[in-house]
C-alpha cells in the first residue's frame, strides 16, 4: 500500500520554493509516495494553520513543509521560521503523524536557500517516508 502525504508550500520566495516543490515532488515519486494535496500558502508563517487544516481530514499519512525564510534586517526571520516549526512540532505529536520539515532559514541568504533548497526538500521527503515505516511498526 502506498503511503499517502500532502504537501504545503510557501509561496513566499516563490523562485526557490517552486524549485523545492519539484525536488519534493520527484522524491516522492521516486519513493513510491502518493501525494494527495499540494497546499500552497501565502508565506512560511502560514504552514501551521494549512497544516492542521490537512490534518484534520485523517486521509494522510504523513506531510512535508517546504518554505524559504531569508535573513532580513529586523530579526522577524527569526520569529517566523522558529515558530512555525515549534508549531509543526506541536501538531506532528498532537495527531501522530510524522512532518518532513523543509524549512530553510532562519538567517539564510538568497544565495544559501539556493544552494540548499535541493538538500532541504528530499530530505524532508525521504525522513517523512522512514518515520511513516517507523509508525507502523
Amino acid at each position: 500500500m502506498k503511503h499517502r502525504i500532502s504537501i504545503i508550500v510557501s509561496d513566499f520566495n516563490g523562485n526557490i520554493t517552486s524549485k523545492m516543490l519539484a525536488y519534493a515532488e520527484k522524491t516522492a515519486k521516486k519513493l513510491g509516495l502518493d501525494i494527495t494535496s499540494v497546499v500552497h500558502v501565502p508565506g512560511t508563517f502560514e504552514i501551521p494553520l494549512a497544516l492542521k487544516h490537512v490534518l484534520s481530514k485523517k486521509n494522510i499519512d504523513g506531510a512535508v513543509v517546504l518554505g524559504a525564510v531569508k535573513q532580513g534586517d529586523t530579526g522577524h526571520d527569526v520569529v517566523v521560521a522558529e515558530n512555525c516549526a515549534r508549531q509543526i512540532m506541536k501538531l506532528s505529536l498532537k495527531h501522530s503523524i510524522p512532518i518532513g520539515l523543509g524549512v530553510i532559514g532562519p538567517k539564510a541568504t538568497i544565495k544559501h536557500a539556493e544552494e540548499r533548497a535541493e538538500e532541504y526538500s528530499v530530505r524532508a521527503v525521504e525522513t517523512v517516508s522512514k518515520m511513516i515505516n517507523v509508525m507502523r511498526q
